[in-house]
């Protein structure tokens, strides 16, 4: 093994989960050289799903969600300052602070931001709020300590229904207004949609679906409502935005780099493409941020908003990064993620949104204890549970081997129902939330002009 590969100057930005457990991995794989840690929030790393339910429910202060060291990474952290730029020729990374920082391998894990209110007055009322860092959990929950009157979610996803679940928890009136036709279809489509949203009625949400937010109203810098797509107004004084995630690549713009909207571009070892399509050796992209092709997803390329996800790729690439080519392995993880809300325990594995049908494999609807398995062109891709998760793991197996859809009944207790249904998969574009899971295809983010040089 090469020496050069275990020494040097490895700079990471992105101090979250992705970052953190890379740098653990680089010192465990036998890195020795420099070390540094980069990321835009003072905090040191810190755990994201409590904060959306144990930081809500008051069981957890939000400065407690720090996540556990594994070990002492020897690295520099520089906190609380913002990457601005990364010069690929001069294999530097820009800081907005001016500071530049050299590298001979990049790792970048800068994960997503919340996505905000499109108007910039309404959204800096009193009461308004998004949810994604810890300071925006730790005021929400202030917030809700003070017993508003009503809180207004909008977008059902999966933040915006772990948000609705604890609310109506701690005894609040909660609306939830949402464009889609039912909760969590973006994540797990519309068959599941109709059962989530039968949950979040049972529990007392006002649930509005086919509606959007027309307005955010408020007196006097404080939120008083809003104004609904179908004429209606609601009255609110705390309104949680919640559409969706917005990547942070932004500050990629001018780096050469496959960077957009949808992430940044890499191949399965996690190395990152360049504008043209080339694979770098010395830029890595792990976690949230990450866009990779996946070969039980017929190779498109997956962004996935998983903290399993973001765990097993920062350890990929990290692997990689200190390791020759033939030593180099590839990120070929099953994704799986989890949510609590409404009294349900929600996993899932695979990408329940490639699939083209979903049938109930055990359990019913009516008991809320169940098993959905999706399928797609006659192969199993996903499966999700509700309340029964110890068969997750058959099904992990199934979607290893790409089964056939839909499954074999020998062996396993028969469901209520065999029959599949389309899983109705909607259109991102006709949801308030965005996917948690997104097949991005193969499509550029920017259109290239081509010259033919002559010679």
């Amino acid at each position: 093994m090469s020496d050069d590969l275990k020494n040097g100057r490895i700079v990471i930005v992105g101090a979250s989960l992705a970052g953190l457990r890379a740098a653990e991995t680089l010192r465990d794989e036998g890195f020795t050289g420099e070390l540094t840690v980069v990321g835009e929030e003072r905090l040191p790393p810190y755990d994201r799903p409590p904060l959306s339910k144990q930081v809500l429910l008051g069981r957890v202060r939000a400065e407690e969600t720090a996540l556990p060291r594994r070990r002492d990474v020897g690295a520099r952290w520089k906190l609380g300052v913002r990457a601005t730029g990364v010069d690929g020729d001069g294999k530097q990374v820009l800081l907005a602070n001016g500071e530049q920082l050299p590298y001979d391998r990049l790792l970048i894990a800068t994960g997503t931001r919340a996505r905000p209110w499109p108007k910039a007055e309404q959204a800096a009322l009193d009461g308004v709020f998004t949810l994604r860092t810890a300071e925006d959990a730790a005021g929400l929950a202030e917030r809700l300590d003070a017993g508003p009157k009503r809180v207004l979610v909008i977008g059902a996803g999966f933040t915006g229904s772990e948000i609705a679940s604890a609310c109506r928890e701690r005894g609040l009136a909660v609306t939830v207004a949402e464009r889609g036709p039912a909760p969590l279809v973006g994540a797990l489509g519309g068959a599941f949609g109709a059962l989530a949203a039968k949950v979040q009625l049972a529990h007392g949400v006002d649930l509005r679906c086919g509606v959007t937010v027309s307005a955010l109203t408020g007196h006097a810098g404080r939120l008083t409502g809003a104004e609904l797509s179908d004429g209606t107004r609601i009255e609110a004084d705390v309104a949680v935005v919640a559409l969706g995630a917005v990547r942070n690549t932004e500050w990629l713009a001018d780096s050469g780099l496959a960077a957009g909207p949808r992430g940044v571009a890499c191949d399965a070892g996690c190395r990152a493409f360049n504008m043209y399509g080339i694979v770098t050796d010395d830029v890595f992209v792990a976690g949230d941020v990450a866009r990779f092709p996946h070969p039980l997803f017929e190779y498109q390329l997956l962004s996935l908003e998983h903290w399993g996800n973001a765990v097993a790729q920062a350890e990929v690439a990290a692997h990689n990064m200190v390791s020759p080519g033939p030593q180099r392995r590839p990120h070929l993880s099953v994704p799986s993620f989890w949510s609590s809300q409404f009294g349900l325990n929600i996993k899932s594995v695979g990408v329940p949104t490639f699939s083209d049908h979903v049938v109930l494999a055990q359990g019913s609807v009516e008991e809320r204890r169940l098993v959905a398995v999706y399928g797609y062109r006659g192969r199993i891709t996903a499966a999700v549970s509700v309340n029964r998760a110890k068969w997750l793991e058959h099904y992990q197996r199934l979607i290893e081997a790409a089964a056939p859809f839909p499954p074999d009944w020998d062996g396993v207790e028969p469901p209520a129902s065999r029959i599949p249904v389309p899983s109705d998969v909607p259109d991102p574009k006709v949801l308030s939330h965005g996917p948690t899971v997104a097949l991005t295809g193969h499509l550029p983010d920017r259109r290239l002009t081509l010259r033919r040089w002559g010679g």
